[in-house]
């Protein structure tokens, strides 16, 4: 177990404003790990286009294939290689990635970004990654896919939960509220 990094997993649902978090954090001195890269980096090996039906269906592929670890296992490579002391975990998933970060680093604190589905799905048609969903339909599927794997879960035991409905700013301090506690609670 890993006792000399502070690690920050941040878990919602697409769109839910964790970039801002990862934003947010940056300027704190934080290293990111995305896990959504991962898959998206295993699409484009695969030869696939980057659209919601393929990278959900790597994602529960890679999960089938490799055991509800696999993307967490993956993400401790580069966890290790990044020269920061603090670091992100952007889009845990499930209890099995929870649980398999708080067993490796033993300073693991678990933040959740919450925004309503409203809000949710214009932010994705606005965002325009090739990967977001572009009608409503695609949308509640991405969140039922989602929600199977776990994801709920996860947010239920977030220690911090950000609600993000509001302006940026306001988003942005609340973060930055919520990392000063953890920070502060890392070096005592």
């Amino acid at each position: 177990m890993s006792a000399d990094k502070l690690i920050v997993g941040l878990a919602g649902m697409p769109g839910s404003g964790k970039s801002i978090f990862v934003d947010v954090s940056q300027k704190r001195g934080f290293g990111i790990i995305i896990m959504g890269d991962i898959i998206r980096e295993e699409t484009k090996k695969r030869g696939l286009r980057l659209n919601p039906k393929n990278v959900g269906e790597v994602m529960l592929d890679l999960r089938l294939k490799g055991g509800n670890n696999i993307i967490a296992e993956k993400c401790i490579p580069k966890i290790k290689e990044l020269p920061f002391k603090k670091i992100i975990i952007d889009g845990l998933r499930s209890l099995n990635e929870l649980n398999y970060f708080k067993k490796n680093f033993s300073n693991f604190n678990l933040i959740a970004m919450h925004s309503s589905p409203e809000t949710r799905y214009k932010r994705l048609n606005q965002r325009g990654r090739s990967d977001d969903p572009k009608d409503p339909k695609i949308f509640q599927e991405r969140d039922i896919r989602e929600l199977n794997i776990g994801l709920g879960h996860v947010i239920a035991l977030a220690e911090h939960i950000v609600i993000n409905d509001q302006n940026i700013e306001e988003t942005k301090n609340k973060c930055n509220k919520i990392l000063q506690r953890i920070e502060k609670k890392w070096t005592l």
